[in-house]
């Protein structure tokens, strides 16, 4: 379950990361309260996951797929470019996801 709560909560650390951008620094006020409220549940859900999880691996997931899902998201959204070097550096992130997840000993 602790393995579920961690990809929510990086999925969470994605929408907050987004909404950060939309919020054009924190002056737009809904995008502003969302970006708040996914930072909330977002650490909320990694704080819960920590409890049965090592920290470094937790934190090393969440940080991940934020980063991975960000990055493809601005890719998309908002234009950014799409080079096979920011691909291959993704992919290796992914890799990197799926290692520390599988090395957790758990």
């Amino acid at each position: 379950m602790a393995w579920v709560l961690l990809l929510i909560a990086g999925l969470f650390e994605i929408c907050w990361s987004i909404g950060m951008k939309l919020s054009d620094g924190f002056t737009r006020l809904w995008p502003s309260v969302f970006t708040v409220a996914g930072l909330i549940v977002s650490m909320g859900l990694l704080s819960v996951a920590v409890k049965s999880l090592p920290i470094g691996t937790a934190y090393g997931v969440w940080v991940g797929i934020g980063a991975v899902g960000t990055a493809l998201l601005g890719m998309i959204l908002f234009h950014e470019p799409v080079t096979p070097a920011r691909i291959f550096f993704l992919l290796l992130l992914l890799v990197a996801i799926v290692g520390l997840e599988a090395t957790a000993g758990e």
